[in-house]
């Protein structure tokens, strides 16, 4: 069987956990591709959940720079050992 060259094989989103300086409350959740948002007594915001591909984090870094939240940290989560 021959691969489509154009067509790169299929993998699971990749989960980031993004920091954002201020707050921002869990109603943008839908905004945000339904990332959770957890924000913390520091000050900061967490994001996490899964982002399709790099044009998506993209997307949302964006959206976090139209907001006019100072990026703090962005983590690519890697998964567990031992899952296939």
């Amino acid at each position: 069987m021959v691969k489509n060259a154009l067509m790169p094989p299929t993998t699971p989103p990749t989960i980031y956990q993004i920091t954002v300086a201020g707050q921002l409350d869990p109603q943008w959740t839908g905004w945000f591709d339904g990332l959770t948002i957890t924000p913390k007594s520091s000050g900061e915001t967490i994001l996490t959940g899964p982002v399709v591909d790099q044009s998506a984090l993209y997307g949302v870094l964006r959206k976090i720079h139209n907001l006019g939240l100072p990026l703090l940290a962005v983590i690519r989560i890697e998964p567990e050992q031992g899952e296939c």
